[in-house]
């Protein structure tokens, strides 16, 4: 069990600081949505209902699909782009998808490689590209889970409010999902963009994310 936490730190440490976030977000969220409804003359729901409602669900899955959007983004993008000196580019001359020798593909795939990538075929160029393809549909899945539970929290509004409520098409074209969308967009585009640059002159001991402490600023690819 000792060598498993270790092995699975980085997973493990994340993934239990995402449900304390996920559970903080659910009370300070039912908190919230009682104090707003309340304000409206409206009686104030439980703890369950709140978590099993589109209220919370889209406030849940607007974040998730913009981090996804950014790894997507961020994966297909680092083939092609590239920035001197960022441990987070390629070497300058490696830009684009490389040789097979490079990947390791095909003929020159290792005794250790994974099976698809020195089968060939369609199932090695499906394996080639599964990264970025999974958080693509990660994307999409959530965003569209995102209009969904949207759409019925902003309905829900409008009937509190007296007001008549739209179809599933009006609301991809309303304010209220691009403003949701767009905000969190922005924002991980912004983080991206930050990270990229800033590496190349700050540095952090013993982070990948980090070239080494004595390594030039314009050493690109260089992780410590």
């Amino acid at each position: 069990m000792r060598r498993f936490v270790r092995d699975n730190g980085l997973s493990l440490g994340f993934g239990v600081a995402f449900l304390l976030a996920l559970a903080g977000q659910a009370i300070a969220g039912h908190a919230e949505f009682n104090n707003q409804i309340a304000a409206e003359g409206f009686a104030q729901v439980g703890f369950g209902d709140y978590v099993t409602s589109s209220d919370f669900a889209v406030d849940v899955t607007e974040n998730w699909q913009s981090e996804y959007l950014q790894f997507f983004l961020y994966i297909f993008a680092t083939v092609w782009l590239l920035q001197r000196g960022s441990p987070e580019s390629k070497e300058v001359p490696k830009a684009g998808p490389e040789t097979d020798k490079e990947q390791r593909m095909g003929p020159h795939a290792r005794y250790d490689s994974p099976g698809w990538a020195g089968i060939g075929g369609a199932r090695q160029a499906l394996f080639s590209r599964s990264l970025g393809t999974v958080m693509a549909a990660l994307f999409l899945l959530s965003w569209l889970t995102q209009s969904i539970a949207g759409v019925a929290a902003y309905n829900e509004q409008q009937l509190r409010q007296l007001q008549a409520p739209i179809g599933w098409g009006e609301y991809l074209a309303s304010a209220d999902f691009w403003s949701r969308s767009l905000q969190n967009w922005q924002s991980e585009l912004l983080a991206v963009a930050s990270m990229a640059i800033l590496s190349v002159y700050l540095r952090q001991r013993g982070s990948p994310e980090s070239k080494p402490v004595g390594a030039p600023h314009t050493a690109t690819g260089t992780e410590g």
